[in-house]
């Protein structure tokens, strides 16, 4: 709507909300003023009461019309009818008490300060209003009254038109204030509606952009908190101010402990000055890939994959880490160049023995000749006797070096592990030392593999004399087996250790325990912490390479003080309950 459209509307609108108090409150003022004719006219009180009754009551009746939904043309009819009314009620009054001469001409001047001091007509209904008002009381009188008292009819007339005139004056300027007012009104309504148009925009943008940060923020918090990888977020004190859910569960901490923490507390002290190196790198803006060693909550190290690189955000610096934990990739890793360094040191040492193998039997043949063909001394026989002791003490060890190289072919049947572990206890039993409590907890189904009964005898028997050199003050020496089916992603037991099934053997002590620092090479050959002279090196290698001939595992666990165990892990091809027949189950 238009500004001009808009004034006409609110100035019909306000000439029927006063027009219609104006007519209710003029029926009941026209009444009130009977008291006057009371005092004024008595004889003419009943009669003017009439007079006044019959007015309100035509009022009464305009105001009922007039709040109808009428046109302004009809409002404006009204009005001009309620003056011609109450105009000509005032007149009957004139001509009946005093005519020309009479003091009821102030009921025109207050009929007409009355309706234009309150309905807001335009100057040219107000003129209309004023004319006929000004009729109905003149003309009435110069036809049906005699001028007896000119000045009187003169002085009354001025001072209607001087009233007249100030009421339309007070009118126009009322009018052309009110319109200047309905103007500035449509002109705040405008800008108001443009201020809650442009508010209700904003409003919309600002929800649509709170919207978008929060699922922005929803999904950067879900990647960040969801990453297979710890993010750790650093200041340039090194101070961790935020980490995800991975980066709690590679340190074993809480995200809540992390925070706040400086990250060389969960570093590896060793590192400490190969950080502060690091930590500049980073913030002269340069991107960083490193390894280093972290704690563990509960102490224990773990290999991390690092990836840092310096951020700017509000004019703050930060460090953003992404950790990785390649502790089993550096198992593997250890793992493969372990058997690689077996399988090559298995074939020089197959090479060697080979070739050693045939000075060997010269030497014994040699020996032999000697001590069936010639005439020796008894001193000279005892000294060849002696060589070819050595020479059948060499053979042995350059068996066992062949076995190691698994040059030595072997032969694979259904064995009975129980049945193997039984003989070779039997046999050990003789050796045992009196301190030493040996217990044997065998399963209680049987378990068939394939393998060399003499090689899984020498495993067993191997480990037991170890066990034994270990606790030369006593101790309890512990056999067992039990059944395993390891999944795709078995829980306690080697990473390495395919899925399949099989018989756990284990042979525990109480001894001395093996040192970390060299229970990576227990299974090297030539490498033994015996005395000089007590130990060949060759058990545990040929113990390694024969549980790796049978596609089998070795584990070993072990505390200095509080002894050591060896877990062998060899496939089982049947297992036999102790009814006869396999039982159906899938755990130990």
């Amino acid at each position: 709507m238009d500004k001009e459209n808009y004034i006409k509307e609110e100035l019909q609108n306000q000439i029927k909300f006063w027009g219609s108090r104006a007519l209710i409150a003029g029926a009941v003022v026209f009444i009130a003023l009977s008291v006057l004719d009371y005092f004024i006219t008595p004889q003419n009180f009943f009669r003017f009461l009439l007079y006044r009754f019959a007015c309100s009551f035509l009022m009464i009746i305009l105001f009922l019309i007039y709040r109808t939904n009428i046109s302004i043309f009809f409002l404006n009819m009204i009005v001009v009818f309620a003056a011609i009314l109450t105009s000509a009620t005032v007149e009957l009054m004139i001509l009946s008490f005093g005519g020309h001469q009479s003091t009821y001409y102030a009921g025109i001047i207050i009929t007409i300060v009355f309706m234009l001091g309150i309905i807001p007509l335009t100057f040219g209904m107000s003129l209309i209003v004023v004319s006929v008002a000004y009729s109905i009381y003149l003309f009435p009188i110069i036809i049906f009254d005699t001028i007896t008292n000119l000045n009187v009819f003169v002085s009354n007339n001025a001072f209607l038109i001087a009233t007249f005139i100030i009421a339309l004056m007070w009118r126009f300027l009322g009018q052309k204030s009110l319109i200047k007012e309905l103007g500035l009104q449509y002109d705040l309504d405008q800008e108001r509606n443009k201020l809650w148009i442009y508010s209700s925009q904003l409003e919309d943008l600002v929800q649509e952009r709170t919207k978008d940060l929060s699922i922005s923020e929803k999904w950067h918090r879900a990647v960040f908190d969801n990453a297979t990888d710890g993010v750790i977020v650093l200041d340039k004190n090194g101070a961790i101010i935020n980490a995800n859910q991975r980066a709690s569960d590679i340190t074993g901490f809480d995200r809540d402990a992390l925070i706040g923490t400086n990250v060389k507390l969960i570093e590896s002290r060793e590192d400490t000055i190969i950080y502060s190196e690091r930590m500049d790198r980073i913030l002269n803006g340069e991107s960083l890939i490193y390894e280093t060693e972290n704690y563990r909550k509960d102490g224990r190290k773990v290999v991390m994959e690092v990836s840092s690189k310096m951020l700017e955000i509000g004019g703050e610096t930060y460090i953003q880490s992404f950790y990785r934990d390649v502790t089993e990739k550096k198992n593997i890793q250890e793992q493969l160049i372990h058997s690689q360094k077996m399988e090559s040191i298995g074939v020089l040492v197959g090479g060697i023995a080979h070739n050693f193998n045939n000075i060997l039997s010269a030497i014994l043949g040699y020996a032999e000749i000697l001590l069936e063909f010639s005439n020796l001394d008894d001193v000279s026989r005892q000294r060849v006797h002696n060589i070819e002791i050595s020479a059948r003490k060499a053979g042995v060890m350059i068996k066992q070096m062949m076995r190691f190289a698994r040059r030595e072919a072997h032969e694979v049947l259904p064995l009975n592990l129980h049945d193997a572990v039984n003989d070779t206890v039997k046999l050990f039993e003789g050796a045992l030392n009196k301190n030493i409590k040996l217990s044997v907890e065998l399963d209680v189904h049987t378990y068939i593999v394939n393998g060399d009964p003499n090689q899984i005898e020498q495993v067993i028997m191997n480990l037991l004399v170890n066990a034994k050199d270990a606790m030369p003050d006593g101790g309890l020496l512990k056999i067992s087996t039990r059944f395993i089916d390891v999944g795709g992603d078995p829980l306690n037991i080697p990473f390495y250790i395919l899925p399949g099934r099989y018989v756990i053997l284990t042979i525990s002590d109480t001894g001395s325990g093996i040192p970390k620092e060299i229970i990576d090479r227990i299974f090297d050959p030539f490498f033994t912490t015996k005395e000089k002279g007590k130990g060949t090196g060759l058990g545990l290698a040929t113990v390694y390479g024969i549980i790796k001939d049978h596609k089998g595992y070795i584990y070993v666990q072990s505390d200095i003080g509080k002894g050591t165990t060896f877990d062998i892990y060899l496939p089982v091809s049947r297992i036999i309950s102790k009814t006869g027949t396999e039982p159906h189950t899938n755990s130990p």
